[in-house]
């Protein structure tokens, strides 16, 4: 499955929660088989976790604040030179395929 979205790449969310629209955010994590992503600081979920004692260590209770994917369809690309959310092309050549702003034809890798 081909995505043009990869680990560290910076993005925009444009669609999904309110109050995460508009927010860019690094790709931490690329799920292909579900073409989801994770993006640093947007769409955080909180997990109530109880106090576990296992032998002689024990778990703190509380609540965990995590990043959750969302749907890859749900963010586009920053261009690196542009700086706008953009479309992003593949060019080809002798030394093999780049990803390509559709703004300002510039080389994103």
């Amino acid at each position: 499955m081909k995505v043009k979205i990869r680990k560290g790449d910076t993005v925009e969310v444009i669609s999904g929660r309110l109050e995460d629209k508009g927010k860019r955010g690094e790709v931490i994590n690329v799920i292909l088989d579900e073409r989801r992503v994770v993006v640093q600081g947007v769409n955080i979920r909180t997990k109530h976790k109880k106090q576990v004692q296992a032998g002689n260590r024990q778990m703190n209770p509380g609540r965990v604040q995590f990043e959750s994917p969302i749907d890859i369809s749900n963010v586009m690309l920053v261009c690196p030179k542009c700086g706008e959310a953009s479309r992003v092309g593949v060019q080809r050549d002798e030394a093999g395929a780049h990803r390509v702003c559709k703004n300002c034809e510039a080389a994103i890798d």
